[in-house]
């Protein structure tokens, strides 16, 4: 994947392998795009992606509980047109997902060709929550061969023509603990509440190792990771829309290609239907 120089400096590091390595808060001086100009750009290419139908894009979102991984997905589709996005979200898996293979329940959702679609979590939570909270017998796991499963499934993907963006909202302890007490306090917020949340709590550091396992494993030059700074949700929005947007023009710079002859179809069928 062909990234600027500005998506490159998110970009996950093999010489950086552990969160504490990348910002959890832009630095004074920190330049990032306008994210309305970022906003408009996505739902302008959108479409132009949806137009053309000949290649699409994933995004996946992780993070910890409270990181505000729905809030951006909801940020990031301001302007998209809803024929071609679709969002997904993705938990513990229950009931047939637990009986097939951990790839079965997101192949389902995969974007087709002109599509953009979000996964808030994804077939990553498989090598990251399941290792907190397994849903098999602890000793019938085989992380290594899952890993590898997940780099061969996405770079089947992207030679298929699907674009793979995956983002980590990083957010430190502090940050955590802040949205935690106010999910409880603020009443708008309170419902989302769970008891997950304290069990995510109190295995907070058993998680984001397990996930910087992860996205070392499986960050690949064709589907790679970003390491966004996730305590201001405002700046966490912009970076990943900026990321978004350039992948996005990329893909679909133009609209289709006109036929002249087919519009002058067009034009003579309406014409004819009293349409002039």
């Amino acid at each position: 994947m062909e990234v600027s120089a500005f998506a490159r400096s998110w970009c996950f590091g093999p010489d950086k392998p552990r969160f504490g390595d990348y910002l959890t808060r832009l630095k004074d001086g920190d330049s990032v795009p306008a994210l309305e100009t970022s906003l408009e750009e996505i739902g302008e290419y959108q479409r132009r992606l949806w137009a053309n139908r000949k290649r699409a894009l994933l995004l996946v979102v992780h993070g910890p509980d409270t990181s505000g991984k729905d809030s951006l997905i909801r940020t990031l589709a301001t302007y998209a047109d809803p024929a071609g996005f679709h969002a997904w979200s993705f938990s513990r898996p229950q009931g047939p997902e637990v009986r097939h293979d951990f790839l079965w329940r997101v192949t389902p959702y995969l974007p087709g060709l002109g599509e953009m679609v979000a996964f808030n979590r994804s077939h990553h939570e498989a090598v990251i929550a399941e290792r907190v909270w397994p849903v098999h017998a602890p000793e019938s796991y085989h992380w290594a061969n899952r890993y590898q499963s997940i780099c061969n499934f996405e770079r089947h993907l992207v030679q298929e023509g699907t674009t793979i963006l995956k983002v980590w909202l990083n957010l430190s302890e502090d940050e955590h603990r802040r949205r935690l007490l106010k999910r409880l306090d603020k009443p708008r917020k309170r419902w989302k509440f769970d008891k997950s949340d304290i069990d995510g709590w109190a295995r907070r550091a058993d998680y984001e190792a397990f996930a910087e396992q992860a996205v070392a494993a499986t960050h690949t030059r064709d589907a790679p990771w970003f390491v966004v700074p996730g305590d201001s949700k405002p700046h966490a929005r912009a970076v990943v829309a900026a990321i978004l947007a350039e992948q996005l023009r990329h893909l679909a710079p133009d609209y289709p290609a006109e036929d002249e002859k087919v519009l002058a179809e067009y034009r003579r069928l309406l014409a004819r239907n009293g349409v002039s």
